[in-house]
């Protein structure tokens, strides 16, 4: 049963990223009167799946947070996550959506302001998703100790290359599955602990 519970995690906090590696293959390589139609269609498809790149931080630290250390590192962690939700989606509707409409439409000149904006947008975003990454991997340190530690590098990792990589192939592409697997890692480490200290308690009380 804890098995089926651990499969079904994964599932939840790797959809988005892998997902969005999908989305990075289908993704056209630059916007042109020819794409911008797709690319347009794209955006608007990925707009509500971005957000939730962050349930693989909120999912792990999951329950009221107390009045220590680490409650405070959980509020970072999930105000972290909002404001990235906020400023990715900002990027998605501006270099995405409206960049590619414009272009759709043969308006000349608004697209390189548009990605400009849509730029310092999307490294806001993902600036504050590397805070809500650090501080959820420093809860998870705290918890559960070093089985984190795989998955922390990896997902610190993945973070940094998301800065300029986005979605788009390759490097974005697998940034993304960097995120999915760093999540994996960290569902499977905080499981076995949560197995261990179980097993523990089970023979303490034999």
């Amino acid at each position: 049963m804890r098995s089926l519970g651990v499969l079904r995690t994964t599932a939840l906090v790797t959809a988005a990223p892998l997902v969005l590696a999908v989305a990075g293959v289908l993704h056209p390589a630059h916007l042109t009167a020819a794409t911008a139609g797709d690319w347009a269609a794209l955006h608007i498809a990925l707009l509500p799946v971005f957000p939730f790149l962050v349930l693989g931080l909120l999912v792990p630290l999951w329950g009221r947070p107390g009045r220590d250390a680490e409650g405070a590192l959980t509020v970072l962690a999930w105000s972290g996550g909002l404001v990235y939700a906020a400023y990715y989606s900002g990027l998605d509707a501006v270099a995405g959506i409206s960049a590619g409409t414009v272009v759709d439409h043969g308006i000349h000149g608004a697209a390189g302001r548009l990605f400009a904006i849509g730029d310092e947008l999307g490294r806001s975003g993902v600036y504050a998703l590397a805070v809500a990454c650090l501080a959820t991997c420093a809860v998870l340190w705290r918890r559960h100790g070093t089985r984190v530690l795989p998955g922390s590098v990896v997902l610190l990792a993945a973070c940094w290359s998301f800065v300029d990589s986005h979605i788009f192939w390759p490097r974005g592409v697998f940034t993304m599955l960097g995120f999915a697997l760093a999540f994996t890692l960290l569902t499977v480490a905080t499981s076995r602990t949560a197995e261990d200290t179980g097993r523990t308690e089970r023979l303490t009380n034999r």
